[in-house]
């Protein structure tokens, strides 16, 4: 995006780590249009005072990425007592989206990209249990979150349809990445043995940014990508619109929404 000379602004929770990746970006791209703001996803009050930041700072908003993820080894709570990776995963980046939705449906081409995973095919939720630490087993609870970003993405662009705001979710593949909890060793071990057939981060990143910015996508809306730039079938219960509201309800009332 930046070698395009698109402004891009950066939301990160490490801000000495982000400065030193935005010194980098500007470095090989030669835009010097590349801006960092604090963002800790696991805090609600943090995604709202970044939002207030962002807008007060860039009035113009036609792109939104959902790209930060984690998977925790261990039941852990966000700083508003929600369930970590769910809190990451989903509800920050849905209360970010929100919280921005105006200036998105105001951009002549406006578009939020969401990164979910294929792994949302392979559970069955219960809406009144997301954000619980109870029976906690990581990948489930990632491949919960993960399907959460889909259902969230579907559910937009049904809302949104009559507008020229396009929301489109994807599956990045499995990316060598940090990605892994430092705490689940056997996982980790097994990660790096197959790290050499992952793909690079760079890889899956033109993928984000054909749904970013590529005008062939100007008024398709709703979809889930391959890591190809293909369109595919998301999973049945993803597709369920019933279940879709259910979640927007849920995570409008953890986000503290109207």
């Amino acid at each position: 995006m930046a070698d395009g000379g698109h402004t891009v602004v950066m939301l990160n929770r490490n801000t000495k780590r982000a400065e030193l990746v935005r010194d980098h970006i500007c470095k090989l791209s030669g835009n010097a249009q590349v801006f960092n703001l604090h963002c800790d996803l696991a805090s609600l009050a943090s995604v709202r005072q970044c939002a207030q930041t962002l807008r007060a700072a860039h009035p113009d908003i036609d792109v939104l990425v959902n790209n930060a993820g984690i998977m925790s080894g261990k039941p852990e709570r966000s700083a508003d007592g929600i369930e970590l990776t769910f809190a990451v995963n989903h509800l920050g980046p849905f209360l970010l989206t929100e919280l921005l939705i105006d200036r998105l449906l105001q951009s002549p081409q406006g578009r939020v990209v969401n990164l979910a995973s294929a792994i949302h095919t392979l559970v069955r939720t219960d809406i009144s249990r997301l954000g619980s630490t109870q029976r906690y087993k990581s990948m489930r609870v990632y491949a919960e979150s993960k399907l959460a970003n889909v259902m969230h993405t579907l559910q937009l662009a049904e809302r949104h349809q009559d507008s020229n705001m396009t929301a489109n979710c994807m599956h990045p593949g499995v990316v060598a990445t940090n990605l892994l909890p430092t705490d689940r060793p056997i996982l980790r071990w097994g990660g790096e043995l197959v790290r050499k057939f992952m793909r690079s981060p760079a890889e899956s990143a033109e993928t984000v940014a054909y749904l970013a910015l590529s005008e062939d996508l100007n008024t398709l809306t709703g979809k889930y990508f391959t890591p190809n730039k293909r369109v595919a079938e998301p999973g049945s219960l993803a597709k369920d619109s019933t279940l879709q509201r259910q979640l927007w309800d849920a995570s409008s009332q953890l986000a503290g929404l109207n």
